[in-house]
């Protein structure tokens, strides 16, 4: 079966090139030229994947993110943007976001990159044989519906949080090497992924301050040990 793609951007002229060829590689793909009008099809159908333009008109990529994480934490989301701001690629990462490619990008690229979130998405995906629920100190962690609860409290975990708490919580009391732990999650060590880390290592902080006894510590220079 066909891998969908939502395509979100306002280039009339880049919108067709890019779509024809993403088809092309066997992707179905369904083009929207600005946010509002992708918040439509997000709600009445599903996808593989949400490639979107930062500046949209109507409703900005940014905005878009957050309304689509409101209903959809697992869906990958990937931005185009034509600003290499580093506060454009944090605030994108603190949204959930996979990743990211700045314009002007080849198709080759872009194609590279949502084949390695798509495959990364799939193979990080529980099988049915393994078990559903772990515990985290007090909490019950279950990557297949990517929840941690504890007592009556229930937080919904974006994909990528809920692969940095799996990666760590199955390696208690070892001490995690930054870029380790970089590639492993995202496939790349460089600076703005790195930034990234960080604000899903406070995120993953404030989700388990329920529990005392658990412990996600910078170690420092080279990188980070959880206990519970």
């Amino acid at each position: 079966m066909k891998k969908k793609i939502l395509y979100v951007e306002d280039d009339p002229n880049l919108a067709f090139a890019t779509k024809d060829n993403l088809e092309a590689y066997d992707y179905e793909v369904v083009h929207a030229s600005d946010g509002a009008e992708a918040l439509e099809f997000i709600e009445k159908e599903h996808f593989d994947i949400c490639v979107l333009d930062v500046m949209l008109p109507k409703m900005d990529g940014f905005t878009l993110a957050e309304n689509i994480r409101k209903s959809d934490k697992q869906v990958p989301i990937l931005f185009l943007t034509a600003r290499a701001l580093q506060e454009d690629k944090i605030k994108g990462f603190e949204l959930g976001a996979d990743d990211y490619v700045t314009k002007p990008f080849s198709i080759q690229e872009l194609k590279m990159r949502i084949e390695v979130i798509l495959r990364r998405n799939n193979s990080g995906k529980p099988t049915p044989a393994q078990p559903k629920t772990n515990t985290v100190g007090k909490y019950n962690f279950d990557f297949t519906k990517l929840t941690l609860s504890i007592n009556d409290s229930l937080q919904t975990l974006t994909f990528r949080e809920a692969e940095v708490l799996k990666y760590l919580s199955e390696r208690p009391d070892q001490v995690i090497r930054r870029d380790e732990l970089l590639k492993a999650i995202w496939g790349d060590d460089d600076y703005f992924m790195g930034r990234s880390l960080d604000v899903f290592i406070s995120r993953l902080r404030k989700y388990l301050s329920a529990d005392p006894a658990i412990r996600i510590d910078n170690v420092h220079g080279v990188g980070f040990r959880m206990t519970f």
